[in-house]
């Protein structure tokens, strides 16, 4: 069944653990080889800020948001039940799950748990919209979860970054591993790496709409500047990996200390959110939809913030890239317990000729 899902998927995105993998292994390997091409890198260096790492970041992050639906925004707020549902989920649950996570498997390691808090705190904006497609979940209600997730992040990230790593440590003995950030770094991280793309999408969609069609835009625009997310997130990632050249050997228990959490984490966001929508009497789709964007994180603007604040070199940097190493098989299999769910506990379902499920009738 994970087979015939990951089909489904466009051939970028099919094998995008591979790509990861080979932009790892080649940063390691010419960093490592070759020092000349951590010089070169360090020669754009302005503070902690790599200019071609800014730039590339951006671009990242820019065709997500341009795909959110913003003016479906509105169908999220109009159900106040599923509003707090998500809200619950995605900004109480999730980065308190993640929090204790993060301080129980590794604070022997500070810098790699303050990643793992930052991944917790960066709701999904991008791929859960595929995972939701896989899945079968309701499209318009998932615009409009990522549209107001997208706002939120906007608004709050900075509060909830600082809260989660400069404060709450403190409860638990660890203020002494920690580097003290204020929220002004935050802020100033997310207004570039976040609200930049954030204004350019939306404006991208109000202008296309309304100067060429949602047509054009969605199906010739879209699919155009898609494949720029993760040209720039595997450059991202190979100039991250070049200058830790150092890592060679350590490289893969690294992966495996940060990857450990991270799968505990996708597995129980998305069982809890899955059993308690059916509980409360939601639709497949409607628990498809919140328990994919509970479980999913925006591993981009986590990468974005971790290189900003704590610099390219940093083990905050190295976490949050592992992100979307372990994020995208652990999903796709995912879909398929979703799947596994609607013929279970869905089996009265009636599909529409639009292809959208609106009937749960569980028995």
């Amino acid at each position: 069944m994970v087979a015939s899902v990951t089909k489904k998927l466009s051939f970028l995105d099919r094998f995008l653990t591979l790509w990861i993998f080979l932009a790892m292994a080649v940063g390691v390997g010419g960093g490592y080889l070759y020092p000349a091409i951590r010089d070169l890198i360090n020669h754009f260096q302005v503070g902690t800020t790599n200019i071609p790492i800014a730039v590339g970041l951006i671009l990242m992050m820019y065709p997500p948001l341009a795909k959110v639906k913003y003016e479906q925004l509105g169908q999220v707020f109009r159900n106040i039940k599923v509003l707090v549902r998500s809200l619950v989920q995605n900004w109480v649950i999730g980065p308190i799950l993640m929090f204790a996570l993060a301080i129980t498997l590794l604070s022997g390691y500070p810098e790699y748990m303050v990643g793992l808090i930052l991944i917790g705190l960066a709701r999904c904006i991008a791929m859960v919209i595929v995972w939701n497609d896989l899945a079968g979940g309701d499209t318009e209600y998932c615009a409009g979860l990522v549209a107001f997730n997208s706002i939120f992040q906007v608004l709050f990230f900075s509060v909830y970054a600082y809260i989660f790593i400069t404060i709450l440590p403190r409860w638990f003995g660890l203020s002494g591993v920690l580097v003290d950030i204020s929220m002004g770094q935050i802020a100033e991280s997310v207004f570039i790496y976040l609200g930049i793309p954030f204004l350019a999408g939306m404006l991208s969609r109000l202008i296309g709409l309304k100067t060429k069609g949602r047509q054009w835009y969605e199906q010739k625009f879209i699919p155009k500047i898609s494949p720029i997310t993760l040209i720039a997130l595997l450059f991202t990632i190979l100039v991250m990996f070049s200058l830790k050249g150092e890592y060679i050997v350590q490289l893969p228990l690294d992966v495996i200390r940060v990857a450990v959490p991270l799968c505990i984490y996708f597995v129980i966001m998305f069982f809890v959110s899955f059993l308690l929508s059916m509980k409360v009497g939601a639709t497949y789709e409607q628990s498809t939809t919140l328990s994919f964007t509970a479980a999913s994180n925006n591993f981009e603007l986590a990468i974005a913030v971790a290189v900003a604040v704590f610099s390219i070199n940093s083990g905050e940097a190295f976490a949050a890239v592992i992100g979307p190493l372990v994020e995208v098989p652990v999903l796709i299999g995912l879909v398929s317990v979703a799947l596994w769910f609607k013929r279970r506990y869905f089996p009265y379902a009636v599909e529409t000729p639009t292809g959208i499920c609106h009937v749960s009738c569980r028995p």
